[in-house]
């Protein structure tokens, strides 16, 4: 999807949101007040707040939008992701204000006093609010909007706010019991767990998080598929500056016969392929060279992997070269995230190596398991 459409998408769908939950947060709040209703009234509080996220999301949308310049040359595509933040933190803090109002509401309670005009509105707010959450959310996942997807769970979490307040007057009416205080505290613990699921998802995400394996995986496929004689490929790294806009980096194994032109050749077509096959732009194709006619150097790998099933988070090999005059070895290790020292468990790997070896020089670099 293009920048300016999805930009689009996104600006649009907060304005259906914006006035929605205007419109719902007037009618909710009228009905609130001359019904004395202390959930309705929160949960007008709610639709304000859920008004200003939509506002949020357009700002962010904005400015996420703007061309890339000399101080931030990858663009400015993470702002979505302090606004999906900021949306979070209202959400957050929506749920724990209603939570303090519901409490106090058990502390010292008011006997509502529900009209049928009244229930039928915040019956068809509740149909009202299902949608306008389904919606939303749909169109946050089609234009890849961190932002608008929280605001769709948000708005879904509202509906069974306003279905809640409706079940609780039904029950106030037919049987003269009041549990809106009581039914107040339980949907605010619903609506801080879903600010805090949501606000770890965005942290995760600005931190920076481990490339998904079906997206890795393919990006994966397609470098290995352009070019028959890619022995394998490794290190893919994954930066992600934004909704679909990704830089990566990746090294690949080819015989040591390849020449500097073949090689670049096949770079420049790994960048094009991948590029055009999954929008992720490669910033660099290291290389690593493989022995392609040597005895001795099948039978050393074939030794070290030995050696190194025996070794605690030893998770790949690769990059392996012997240079048979210098008896030299170069190979990478990944280590898994999972032991507790990975430059312990490096060094073991190594020198269990090199006691086996002992006529080679090793050469071993460190890798951590950045991707499936």
């Amino acid at each position: 999807m293009e920048e300016k459409e999805r930009e689009k998408i996104i600006v649009k769908t907060s304005v259906i949101g914006i006035v929605a939950n205007v419109l719902l947060a007037l009618v909710k709040a009228i009905v609130g007040i001359f019904s004395h209703s202390i959930a309705i009234i929160l949960d007008a509080v709610n639709n304000l707040s859920d008004a200003l996220s939509s506002v949020i999301t357009i700002v962010g949308a904005k400015f996420a939008s703007k061309p890339a310049n000399k101080k931030h040359p990858f663009g400015h595509g993470r702002s979505e992701y302090l606004s999906a933040l900021v949306i979070s933190v209202i959400i957050l803090y929506a749920g724990i204000t209603s939570f303090v109002e519901s409490v106090k509401k058990i502390l010292e309670p008011q006997t509502p006093d529900y009209a049928p005009l009244s229930l039928i509105f915040v019956g068809i707010a509740v149909v009202v609010k299902i949608a306008l959450g389904l919606f939303v959310k749909s169109r946050g996942k089609k234009s890849d909007s961190d932002a608008l997807i929280a605001s769709g769970q948000d708005a879904l979490m509202d509906s069974i706010v306003s279905a809640s307040t409706l079940v609780a007057a039904l029950v106030f009416v037919f049987a003269h019991i009041s549990l809106e205080s009581y039914l107040g505290v339980l949907i605010s613990i619903l609506i801080i767990k879903s600010g805090l699921e949501s606000l770890g998802e965005t942290v995760g995400k600005i931190l920076g998080e481990r490339a998904n394996a079906e997206f890795s995986h393919a990006i994966k496929r397609t470098v290995r598929e352009s070019d028959p004689e890619i022995r394998g490929v490794f290190d893919l790294f994954i930066n992600d500056f934004g909704p679909a806009k990704h830089v990566a980096s990746v090294h690949i194994e080819v015989p040591d016969s390849w020449t500097a032109n073949k090689i670049d050749s096949v770079t420049r077509k790994i960048s094009a392929n991948v590029f055009e096959k999954h929008h992720v732009a490669m910033a660099a194709v290291g290389i690593y060279s493989a022995n392609t006619a040597s005895e001795e150097s099948a039978n050393v790998r074939a030794k070290i992997s030995e050696v190194l099933r025996t070794c605690e988070g030893i998770l790949q090999i690769h990059g392996f070269f012997l240079d048979e005059k210098t008896k030299t070895v170069r190979f990478d290790l990944v280590v898994s995230f999972d032991v507790p020292n990975l430059h312990q468990a490096f060094d073991s790997a190594v020198n269990a190596v090199q006691n086996a070896l002992p006529e080679y020089t090793i050469q071993a670099q460190l890798d951590t398991d950045i991707s499936d």
